[in-house]
């Protein structure tokens, strides 16, 4: 890192109003995409690389504009990949029934004021985890180059950075048009079998969605992740659902059995859902817990760090420290938290009284605002931590909230005697809303520390960027309630009474995360199932260690990938792992070209830009259906045979020809 002094630099553009209006528009767009795609899959996707490699190709008409204006707009817009995250948990209000939709002002305050307190979170964390560790950061890595190629005057940078958003564009128009013909049941949505694996009654099945979103998240999380989340997926499937509904079958009467045989689809889905994801999700507590530890040196030393450049600053130095030290000042960043928390505990004070618990609003608005102030910013740390090493893509936020949530949970339970019976669903749901502020800050620390590690690499201003993301947290915020509000009311979600199973969004990290608060505190969740996954994920940490060890860190076995794996249905799982495993062999094959960096970030760009398109054509979708504005399936079931065999050969045909594409615009950009 550069440490001269620079302080008669002169003057460049970087945090400007075209930037920032860019930045907006951009993270408008990707956050209803994530949004959209994440209650459908479960995962969410970054927004950062896409959104620089159409800030490049936009800004390169003016003149004056910088490697660091296109950084801002990145910056802003990767919000949408991580604010989006609150449907991890907001969702589970309607879920138990305590909300029927998504009231404005209530999301709109929980998305803003919890992204405001990770941008605060993130400035102290940047100093332990991003100039002062080793920690790869491979988005933000990732992302630097890009801006490094594409900002480039030579005319190869040009030519890249055209190439890149022709490929962006391209790729979300393929699986945006995918995706349209999937809504007219043209194309099957999966290739789906669920059969009977033993004579005890014990099923199993698989569900391959025929989603390019979810191939595309498989080759961004990476072979290695890939392969854990397929172990997740052996041992939910092949050893979890197979054991359980034998365990069932075992106790059900003989016309019983004769439903369940003919039904293996359904009768799986029991088990799954009530045993074998909280195994996953004992797996990814374990994970969470064993990256918290191992926090705790590096965190105390970027506060101190922190600390120390504030001295600096007020001595009238600050122009000894170099650009990249510049952070929002450490006092003001205090200010800005202790104001926040003031609206935060007016929240929690008016969701207490509405819930019916105002007898004890107090204890439950201070011990609500410490927990948030304590746990965001551990969970906030452990985030940031697994972002660096993995990416934003892979971070625990789903993990970390089963913690949370049991956490908020299990405290509340020394409220639930003073309140007297009949005020259950009240506690549960006052444990939601407060994991949801937690969940907010996480995300947007995690999220933020990629964006600064970006910002080292271009000498960016991380002052600058803080406050660049500040922007994008307010249109995020204003964007989420709207679109959760939308599909709620074309989609429904799984579960809910009067929603449409066949169309009703899976959201599975809510449901879950639900399930546990009201397992908690209505004592009855079984803790022997959370033990069994808590003690595969001892194993697995093991295994990792052993691999990492093994292999020097070439391969590893990713603990929290495993949980997804288990906990994650496979219609959201099979199609990543096929996804991670084809875009290993672009990767290799990549390495044979004349510029391997830029045919592997190609191929980045085209994983984006098919998230963006379907997870836009999902918002699309929904309007129409909430609008009942026209019918949209051509076929009808009879055609269902045909549809899959059509949608599996237009899918496999489809990744096929767009891999091609994009190797020869590699092949031109580089000549």
């Amino acid at each position: 890192m550069d440490q001269q002094p620079n302080a008669a630099a002169a003057p460049r553009t970087e945090l400007t109003v075209r930037g920032l209006l860019l930045g907006v528009v951009i993270t408008v767009l990707f956050t209803a995409a994530n949004v959209f795609f994440g209650l459908k899959a479960g995962l969410t996707f970054a927004t950062s690389i896409p959104a620089a490699v159409i800030s490049m190709a936009l800004l390169r008409a003016f003149k004056d504009s910088t490697i660091q204006e296109n950084n801002i707009v990145q910056t802003v817009a990767s919000a949408a990949g991580t604010l989006s995250s609150i449907i991890f948990v907001l969702p589970g209000l309607v879920m138990i029934g305590w909300w029927t939709g998504f009231p404005f002002w209530e999301s709109f305050l929980i998305c803003l004021l919890g992204g405001v307190l990770g941008v605060m979170y993130s400035i102290p964390l940047r100093r332990a985890l991003v100039t002062g560790s080793d920690l790869p950061y491979p988005e933000g890595v990732a992302c630097a180059e890009v801006l490094k190629v594409g900002s480039g005057d030579d005319a190869s940078g040009v030519e890249e950075s055209k190439a890149g958003l022709r490929v962006v564009v391209w790729g979300s128009i393929v699986s945006a048009a995918f995706a349209i013909i999937v809504a007219t049941k043209v194309f099957a949505a999966s290739i789906t079998s669920y059969f009977k694996v033993n004579d005890r009654g014990g099923m199993s099945g698989f569900d391959l969605g025929l989603s390019m979103a979810l191939f595309a998240v498989g080759h961004l999380v990476g072979l290695w992740v890939g392969v854990a989340m397929l172990l997740g997926v052996l041992i939910a499937w092949a050893w979890g659902v197979p054991h359980y509904t034998a365990e069932l079958f075992s106790h059900l009467d003989p016309a019983a059995r004769v439903a369940a045989m003919a039904d293996p689809a359904g009768f799986s889905a029991g088990p799954f859902r009530d045993k074998v994801r909280l195994i996953g999700a004992g797996a990814i507590g374990l994970a969470a817990i064993w990256s918290l530890l191992k926090l705790v040196k590096p965190v105390a030393s970027g506060l101190s760090s922190a600390f120390a450049a504030s001295k600096v600053r007020k001595a009238g130095n600050l122009h000894t420290l170099p650009r990249t030290e510049h952070d929002i000042p450490i006092g003001v960043v205090g200010a800005i938290t202790l104001i926040s928390f003031v609206p935060i505990a007016w929240l929690f004070g008016h969701f207490a009284t509405s819930s019916g618990l105002g007898a004890q609003m107090w204890p439950l608005v201070i011990g609500g605002l410490l927990y948030c102030v304590v746990m965001s910013f551990l969970v906030s740390a452990v985030c940031g931590y697994m972002a660096g090493l993995i990416g934003s893509s892979n971070s625990p936020l789903s993990g970390v909230g089963i913690l949370v949530v049991i956490g908020v949970a299990l405290l509340l339970l020394a409220i639930k005697p003073m309140l007297g019976p009949g005020h259950e669903k009240g506690l549960v749901a006052f444990a939601l809303f407060v994991t949801a502020v937690v969940f907010n800050v996480a995300a947007i620390a995690n999220n933020n520390l990629q964006d600064l590690k970006t910002g080292q690499l271009v000498d960016a201003t991380p002052s600058k960027q803080q406050w660049a993301l500040l922007v994008g947290v307010l249109a995020g915020a204003a964007v989420i309630p709207p679109v959760l509000e939308l599909v709620n009311k074309a989609y429904g979600f799984a579960g809910v009474p009067g929603a449409n199973p066949a169309t009703a969004l899976p959201a599975p990290q809510a449901g879950l995360i639900s399930t546990l608060a009201q397992g908690v505190i209505e004592h009855n969740i079984d803790w022997s199932l959370i033990e069994i996954g808590a003690g595969i994920g001892v194993v697995l940490i093991v295994l990792d260690a052993v691999l990492r060890k093994a292999t020097h860190d070439k391969a590893h076995l990713s603990p929290l990938a495993v949980g997804l794996g288990i906990y994650l249905p496979t219609a959201a799982t099979l199609m990543v792992v096929v996804g991670a495993l084809v875009g290993a062999w672009y990767d290799k094959r990549a390495e044979r070209s004349a510029k391997p960096e830029t045919t592997k970030q190609l191929g980045v760009l085209l994983a984006s830009g098919m998230i963006v398109g379907e997870g836009l054509v999902g918002v699309l979708i929904a309007g129409i259906v909430a609008f009942n504005l026209f019918p949209l399936e051509l076929v009808g079931p009879g055609f269902a045979t045909a549809a899959t065999w059509i949608g599996g050969i237009a899918f496999v045909a489809a990744i096929f020809l767009l891999y091609r594409w994009v190797e020869g615009q590699a092949r031109r950009a580089s000549a």
